[in-house]
């Protein structure tokens, strides 16, 4: 479904006299390329982590992590088994126990559940992003975030998903079908590069997808938003939504898909950029 300027400017409008949206929203182009300052007088670096989504890997954030390292940043990423979220809320938190300095967080889709999580277990994370990912409050699963319109609600898991033997009793581990994967996930990527990452996605457990948060960082530290109108996976309407809750800052990119970090990294970067300068002319 194709949604219109008009439509979003209207969507914006109704959540803004809904609830009063605090945060405010730009916009942003697959072109929005400069450097990026991570480091300013008197301050520590902030070191930026990136962690991945479900049917994905470390892979997904390379443009990211090339275009902070030309920059000079400190960039790590962290990998997540998608099999258990308290698991990976631990392992995320135990790994930025391991970084000195201040952490800006970045989540994708189910990272953002996840980064949600971690960051509540640490003292270090001054400020988290989420990159077309799920905000969610205590108590919600992801799996119910994903809005009326998402292609996981509307389309039947038979045409979505291939299971894969060896899941616990009561749970399913899953990847995502090559067509299903080529034209929900990944629908803005050349075919031939959208195969790729589909031969290369990790198995994601229903045990992760269906969890409920039990902690939300965002509630007491600042947050960044990356929305991308061409998301299918989690509608446009449900990230705004939740970071509208958040108090997020947003940012609306039109077009791009549930991978647009992956296809426009630029754009996804000068966000981390606009959180990192914010943090660093804020800190004290």
């Amino acid at each position: 479904m194709r949604t219109t300027r008009k439509a979003w400017i209207l969507l914006v409008a109704a959540l803004c006299l809904a609830g009063g949206l605090v945060a405010p929203i730009a916009s942003a182009t697959g072109s929005d390329a400069r450097p990026i300052r991570c480091t300013a007088s008197g301050r520590a670096p902030i070191t930026v982590v990136f962690v991945h989504g479900a049917w994905a890997d470390n892979s997904s954030w390379t443009g990211e992590v090339n275009e902070l390292l030309r920059d000079g940043c400190n960039v790590r990423a962290a990998d997540v088994h998608v099999q258990d979220l308290a698991a990976d809320a631990a392992a995320v938190a135990n790994f930025l126990r391991t970084i000195p300095g201040p952490v800006l967080l970045v989540g994708h889709s189910y990272g953002g559940a996840v980064i949600s999580n971690a960051a509540a277990q640490v003292t270090n994370v001054v400020g988290l992003v989420y990159v077309d990912a799920y905000e969610p409050a205590v108590g919600e699963a992801i799996s119910d975030l994903g809005g009326a319109t998402s292609a996981i609600v509307t389309h039947p898991a038979s045409e979505l998903f291939e299971p894969i033997p060896g899941a616990p009793s009561g749970q399913q581990n899953l990847i995502l079908q090559q067509t299903a994967y080529s034209k929900y996930f990944a629908n803005d990527l050349p075919r031939a590069q959208a195969v790729e990452q589909w031969a290369t996605q990790t198995v994601a457990s229903t045990a992760a997808l269906t969890a409920p948060t039990t902690q939300a960082a965002w509630k007491t530290l600042p947050s960044w938003s990356f929305i991308s109108t061409g998301d299918q996976i989690i509608t446009p309407q449900s990230l705004l939504a939740m970071s509208h809750r958040a108090h997020s800052h947003i940012t609306i990119f039109k077009g791009g898909s549930h991978v647009t970090l992956v296809s426009h990294p630029q754009a996804v970067t000068a966000v981390v950029g606009t959180a990192l300068s914010s943090l660093l002319h804020n800190s004290k």
